[in-house]
């Protein structure tokens, strides 16, 4: 099991899009930025990068290459699961909080746990984001930027490598878990074998020629 956080903070000035979780807001400022400078994505993916110890957005997205030059943060979003996913983790949960004196972003939030859980390939449910004022308080009180914090919790896919979680057997030569279809032992067993490394035939161990041998020494 692995916890990161995430931070992210921007300007807000005339002539931008508000662009937070993915969705445009109608306001008359938008956050600048050397992307769309979605501050909600960018501490969600610095907080699923720190937890898989993967460096941060700055590192991966540099503000110094063109090729990010005002990209959909949704774009990042999807790079960033991939190499979640590459380097063998899966997401449990996201939680997030949007801080910000105006606009109101209550009436945007569930569109916007639409499209992470989206991008992410995940359930809505496992996403909860919310949204604070600071009560006129700070740079974002007096409404020159947002900010947003994020949390996140990752499992190992071979963590989940357990009998507890999933034992395979098979029906028709086709591998089933009652676990569903995560990536973990699919991903971690080589295909019809089970989590103890046995083929699996007709929903029993294929003994092996050697195995059959050794036994009748024995007899």
């Amino acid at each position: 099991m692995r916890v990161g956080i995430g931070y992210d903070v921007h300007r807000l000035g005339a002539g931008r899009k508000l662009m937070i979780g993915g969705v445009e807001i109608p306001y008359e400022l938008g956050l600048i930025g050397h992307s769309d400078a979605d501050v909600l994505l960018h501490a969600i993916m610095d907080a699923l990068l720190g937890a898989a110890a993967l460096g941060d957005i700055g590192k991966h997205f540099p503000d110094t290459d063109e090729r990010y030059k005002d990209i959909s943060s949704l774009k990042l979003l999807g790079f960033v699961a991939d190499l979640i996913a590459d380097n063998g983790f899966i997401i449990e949960n996201i939680d997030a909080t949007i801080i910000a004196q105006k606009p109101k972003m209550r009436p945007y939030i569930d569109e916007m746990r639409f499209r992470i859980s989206e991008t992410l390939g995940i359930e809505v449910t496992q996403i909860n984001v919310k949204a604070t004022t600071e009560e006129g308080l700070g740079f974002t009180g007096n409404g020159e930027g947002i900010s947003s914090q994020a949390v996140c919790m990752l499992s190992a896919a071979a963590d989940l490598r357990d009998e507890s979680i999933a034992v395979a057997t098979a029906v028709n030569g086709n591998v089933i878990r009652p676990c569903g279809t995560c990536s973990g032992c699919i991903a971690a067993d080589p295909p019809n074998t089970g989590i103890y490394g046995k083929e699996i035939a007709g929903g029993k161990d294929k003994k092996s020629k050697k195995d059959k041998k050794s036994r009748k020494k024995k007899k």
